[in-house]
């Protein structure tokens, strides 16, 4: 299926995208990716590989296995996209959360072993910031990011840190901080006309100021990760703008341990810039899904398994 590259972003999905089996089919069918994952296994010193294709899933569910298996799996659906579909570099990547660091790979920001050395710190440090302040997260449903943005704020005060983790698209935001503080807050969220409020069943709370304990070990893994100016704009967590040099690429890994992923923002910007086609490339369609809720006049594609990508090569073959 032909698509105009100059109007096409790339997108990567970031930790709850998981599943027992996730890139099995990707290893079986083409060269390229099982290389990726041969490759991860090597550079992690264990198996990966074998815990995302058999499990158990309780283990794969850990921070410490979850952020490296979906950026894994993610860049070796992106290699076979690459040789085998589009050649050509899309006008942006995006990537959620841990998924922007699967932009910098596919940027030319950073080598994918040297990246995924960086991907397995930052998880064991947020995993820590979690024993050391436990937290919860929730999704709340039918209420605007400014109407929820006054409820932690004045639950913060009252009862508990919580504060706004993701604003993943219109009527779509997490919330995350202390257990106290968020439950707090999801009574307020349904008395304020919230359509559901949803607990997730994590014990890190993500892009809050619970993960401030890993700050400052992140940042010194930051100044030693070696970045060079993406050949691609990557659109910024935190920043919702595209990132463009090295320096600004390193601020905002840093600024997004802490604060909001502001997705919403990143893909109206992208919609504005006239972007027409959304590829997914990862595991599951999370954020396909979520694009649906914008209703925008755009075009995405779920491509993170071996079915999906040859049935989109053959739709493009004569």
């Amino acid at each position: 299926m032909t698509m105009p590259m100059d109007r096409t972003v790339l997108l990567f999905p970031g930790q709850g995208s998981q599943f027992v089996g996730m890139g099995r089919d990707l290893a079986e069918r083409f060269p390229e990716a099982r290389e990726t994952f041969e490759e991860a296994d090597e550079v992690l010193g264990y198996p990966l590989s074998r815990l995302m294709w058999k499990g158990p899933e309780e283990e794969l569910n850990q921070t410490l296995h979850t952020q490296p298996a979906v950026f894994v799996h993610s860049i070796a659906a992106w290699r076979v996209w690459k040789k085998r579909l589009a050649q050509e570099a899309p006008a942006f990547v995006a990537g959620h959360s841990l998924g922007q660091l699967t932009a910098l790979v596919v940027s030319g920001a950073a080598s994918f072993a040297d990246t995924l050395r960086l991907v397995r710190k930052r998880a064991e440090l947020m995993a820590e910031a979690g024993r050391q302040n436990p937290g919860r997260m929730a999704a709340i449903l039918g209420l605007s990011v400014e109407k929820l943005e006054e409820i932690c704020r004045r639950v913060s005060q009252r009862v508990g840190l919580v504060q706004i983790a993701n604003d993943n698209c219109p009527g779509q935001v997490v919330i995350g901080g202390t257990e106290e503080g968020v439950e707090a807050a999801v009574e307020e969220a349904k008395q304020a006309g919230a359509r559901r409020a949803i607990v997730l069943k994590v014990s890190v709370a993500a892009h809050t100021l619970l993960m401030a304990p890993a700050q400052e070990a992140f940042n010194r893994a930051l100044a030693q990760f070696r970045i060079r100016d993406p050949e691609i704009p990557i659109l910024g967590n935190a920043s919702a703008r595209p990132l463009t040099t090295a320096k600004e690429v390193l601020a905002d890994l840093s600024a997004q341990l802490t604060s909001r992923v502001r997705w919403t923002e990143s893909i109206r910007y992208l919609a504005e810039k006239g972007m027409q086609h959304f590829v997914e490339l990862g595991p599951g369609r999370v954020l396909s899904n979520l694009l649906k809720r914008f209703r925008l006049p755009v075009k995405w594609y779920a491509l993170g398994s071996a079915d999906a990508l040859q049935s989109f090569q053959a739709a493009d073959d004569p």
